[in-house]
């Protein structure tokens, strides 16, 4: 009965199908739960608090959330081949609403771009930081990766400030 148990609760378990395209598929989720929290910590922390810094050495939160869309963007972009996303000038002083906009716009940009990706492109060598290439399974890692970093910096500017970060709430509003 244990063995019939937990294939009960693998099989049940979403995201458990079948698919041709399991990498892909874990990736997508992964922007898609990044994507929540991300752009919900980032609606949370009040304007006046985007220039907050934890550490004269740190990025002000308002420079974090200008990092990730770019990055978004440029990663996405290099991992699926995808025409690159237009550029944007903002700036890490820019007003709270177009930051948030931008993020937004970089994790649709994500979305939209990955519809065309699979397991397929694994093997191949994709664009990287510091003129570098790498194999796009690197590349999704790393992505993936950097999501989790992100949201961890931005729950900890949140904390930092006095409030829960998005995933902290328990369900409570």
């Amino acid at each position: 009965t244990t063995a019939l148990t937990a294939a009960m609760v693998f099989l049940s378990t979403p995201g458990r199908a079948q698919s041709s395209n399991p990498v892909t598929a874990a990736l997508q989720a992964s922007l898609e739960r990044s994507s929540q929290n991300m752009v919900s910590a980032a609606e949370k922390m009040p304007a006046d608090k985007y220039s907050f810094q934890p550490t004269a050495g740190s990025q002000t939160f308002g420079a974090l959330v200008l990092h990730i869309g770019n990055s978004n963007r440029g990663v996405c972009h290099w991992l699926t081949g995808a025409p690159a996303a237009p550029k944007n000038d903002l700036t890490s002083n820019s007003p709270k609403a177009q930051l948030v906009d931008s993020l937004k716009g970089s994790f649709d940009y994500c979305n939209s771009v990955l519809k065309n990706f699979n397991d397929s492109r694994l093997n191949s060598m994709v664009p990287f930081y510091g003129g570098r290439t790498v194999s796009a399974a690197a590349l999704v890692l790393a992505l993936s990766g950097d999501w989790d970093d992100h949201y961890s910096q931005q729950a900890a500017y949140l904390r930092a400030n006095g409030m829960l970060p998005p995933t902290a709430h328990h369900g409570q509003p």
